[in-house]
C-alpha cells in the first residue's frame, strides 16, 4: 500500500499522532456535516489526481485499511455528490444541491482551479467525502487575487479520521488567502488548528425606514439589467448581472462622478422579518455615502433593514452593531475586506 505524500508528516492514517486523537474527538461529533469557506486557492502545481491515502473504515484497535483516492470533482460525479451531500446535510433536498452544481457548472472560474471543487473515494469508486469550492478574482487594496470559496464540507462517518487530512491538502499552498465565511462551531477548533483566524467579528444593522420619504435628485438608483449611461467598470456590470441571476438584488447609484455598483440579497430574520444582507460594494465608505438612497430604494420595498459584515458600529449609518455574530475567518498573508461576498456561497447559493 502507497501512502500519500502528504501524510508523511503525521503518519499514515492507521497510526495517528497523539495529537490527531483530539481531532477525531473534535470532528466526530453527533453533527454529520461541516461547512468550510475560503478565498484563494490555487492548485495547478499539486498532483491531486493520483494521490492514494490509506484509510480505516472504523475506530478500533485493529481497524481494517483501505485506500481513498482525492480528486477533483468531475460532471460525472454530480449524481454522487449530490447523493452524499443530502445524506450529510439533514434537512436538505436534491434540488438544491442539483441548483447548486449547475450555478458551479455556468460560472467563469479562473485557469488553474477546479470547477467544483474535491472528492474522496475508496477503490470501488464510492464518494465518502467532498468540498465543493467557488474560485473567482476579488480585489484585494490595488491588487487582484484569485479566490476561492471552500463551501459544504462533508465527510462519511467511518471516514473523518482524515478530516485533517482532507483539509491540509486542499490548504497547502501558504500563499494563498482562504476564507470560512460560515463555520459551524464544532469545526472552530479544526480550521484554527490550520491558522484561521478571524476577520470579521459580528454584523451591522442598519434601519433603512428613516429614509423611506427621503429624495434627491442628486442620486439615481437603477437596476442592473440597465446599462449605466455614465462611467462603470465592465468587470463590475458583469459581476452585477451575474449575481442578478442568481437571486440577488443588483443596483447601481447613479452620480455625477460615475455609477456605483450594489448587490444585496433579500433575507427573512426569524423566518418572518424581512431585510436585505450585503453581498458587495466597493467599500463600508460607498455604503454610507449612499445609506440614504439605498435605505429608501430598500424601505419602499419592503426591507426593514440593511445586515453587513462589521467589526463595531459604523460611523454615518443609523443602526446597532452585534458582535459575536456571523463570525468569518481567513487564512492568508491579507485579510479579505468587509463588504465583498460577491462568488460565495452566500451568494450563488443564497446559504
Amino acid at each position: 500500500m502507497t501512502e500519500g505524500p502528504w501524510l508523511a508528516s503525521f503518519g499514515t492514517g492507521i497510526e495517528l499522532q497523539p495529537a490527531d486523537d483530539d481531532l477525531v474527538r473534535t470532528t466526530d461529533t453527533s453533527s454529520t456535516s461541516h461547512r468550510l469557506s475560503g478565498s484563494a486557492c490555487w492548485f495547478s502545481s499539486l498532483p491531486l489526481t493520483q494521490v492514494d491515502l490509506p484509510c480505516r473504515t472504523q475506530v478500533s484497535a485493529q481497524p481494517t485499511s483501505r485506500r481513498i483516492r482525492l480528486r477533483k470533482i468531475t460532471d460525472a460525479d454530480r449524481d454522487a455528490a449530490t447523493a452524499l451531500l443530502v445524506t450529510e446535510f439533514s434537512g436538505s433536498e436534491k434540488s438544491f444541491w442539483f441548483s447548486a452544481f449547475e450555478k458551479l457548472a455556468k460560472h467563469r472560474t479562473p485557469v488553474g482551479l477546479p470547477r467544483y471543487g474535491y472528492l474522496m473515494e475508496t477503490e470501488e469508486g464510492e464518494v465518502v467525502g467532498l468540498v465543493l469550492m467557488i474560485s473567482s478574482a476579488a480585489a484585494i487594496g490595488t491588487a487582484s487575487t484569485a479566490r476561492c470559496n471552500l463551501s459544504s464540507w462533508c465527510i462519511a462517518r467511518e471516514y473523518r479520521w482524515f478530516a485533517y487530512s482532507f483539509i491540509s491538502r486542499i490548504l497547502k499552498n501558504h500563499d494563498l488567502i482562504y476564507v470560512n465565511i460560515s463555520p459551524s462551531p464544532h469545526t472552530l477548533p479544526l480550521i484554527q488548528m490550520h491558522g484561521f483566524q478571524s476577520f470579521c467579528m459580528g454584523q451591522f444593522c442598519a434601519l433603512t425606514l428613516p429614509f423611506i420619504s427621503w429624495h434627491t435628485a442628486e442620486v439615481q438608483v437603477i437596476a442592473a439589467d440597465a446599462a449605466p449611461s455614465l462611467k462603470f467598470e465592465a468587470s463590475e456590470r458583469e459581476l452585477l448581472q451575474t449575481h442578478a441571476e442568481c437571486g440577488c438584488l443588483s443596483i447601481w447609484c447613479m452620480t455625477s462622478d460615475g455609477a456605483h455598483p450594489f448587490v444585496f440579497r433579500y433575507r427573512l430574520l426569524k423566518g418572518f422579518i424581512p431585510y436585505a444582507q450585503l453581498i458587495y460594494c466597493r467599500s463600508i465608505e460607498e455604503l454610507v455615502r449612499f445609506a440614504k438612497p439605498i435605505g429608501r430604494f430598500l424601505a419602499r420595498r419592503g426591507r426593514l433593514f440593511i445586515m453587513l459584515d462589521a467589526n463595531g458600529p459604523i460611523p454615518g449609518l443609523v443602526g446597532i452593531y452585534c458582535g459575536d455574530s456571523s463570525a468569518k475567518f481567513y487564512r492568508g498573508p491579507s485579510p479579505p475586506r468587509l463588504g465583498d461576498l460577491a462568488y460565495t456561497e452566500t451568494a450563488l447559493f443564497g446559504v
